[in-house]
């Protein structure tokens, strides 16, 4: 909780250092994750599976400049399949739910009054709100990490001033939990859950 509030004094700071004419919009912003979960191949296979994500987001723009800056505070669902390599035991989910505070440096391009393309980047801090262990296979256990840190890396299109689309990939720097299981020998196999994100957003 005092990351958390660390965190989110820290935007405070930055939005109140912003130029007095910054434009700052308040909005919704939600969209799809499609999971890319790394794990050892040789004792488990992952496959993709959808997930989701919503929240308030904030967006602060310097006029003429095309910069900009922006922050959201997104519940996010994310959750893969995964199956032993050499053994026939069905499949098992993983899941991994959390709140994702992503804070991304944005550059936009204008298309004329009703339209404009943005490029943006930067990091993004989360935070496990969901079950942190998890029983598979019997002998084997998930165990998530508490917070996770991940960089984003995206562009869109901006529409009448109000709505926009765009695509991201979420990159998982670090891991984001591990599997322990012990066949006479303990074994820890390290896993990274990064994303590719379809979303949409509007503007107040």
């Amino acid at each position: 909780m005092r990351k958390v509030l660390s965190l989110v004094f820290a935007v405070a700071m930055m939005c109140v250092a912003m130029p007095s004419n910054a434009q700052v919009k308040l909005g919704v912003k939600g969209g799809l994750n499609i999971s890319d979960m790394s794990i050892d191949k040789k004792v488990f296979d992952s496959s993709n599976q959808t997930g989701f994500f919503i929240g308030p987001t904030l967006k602060v723009s310097l006029p003429l400049t095309g910069l900009g800056v922006d922050i959201a505070a997104l519940y996010d669902q994310r959750s893969a399949k995964v199956s032993a390599a050499e053994e026939n035991d069905g499949k098992e989910t993983l899941k991994q739910q959390a709140i994702n505070i992503p804070i991304n440096l944005r550059y936009g391009i204008g298309l004329g009054s009703l339209a404009s393309v943005y490029f943006a980047a930067g990091p993004q801090f989360g935070f496990n709100v969901g079950d942190k262990d998890k029983k598979i296979f019997d002998e084997a256990t998930w165990q998530l990490k508490k917070s996770t840190f991940s960089i984003n890396l995206g562009a869109g299109v901006s529409l009448i001033k109000h709505i926009e689309v765009g695509a991201n990939y979420n990159i998982a720097c670090g891991k984001t939990g591990e599997v322990t299981f012990t066949d006479g020998v303990k074994h820890v196999i390290k896993g990274r859950n990064s994303a590719w994100q379809i979303y949409a957003a509007y503007y107040f």
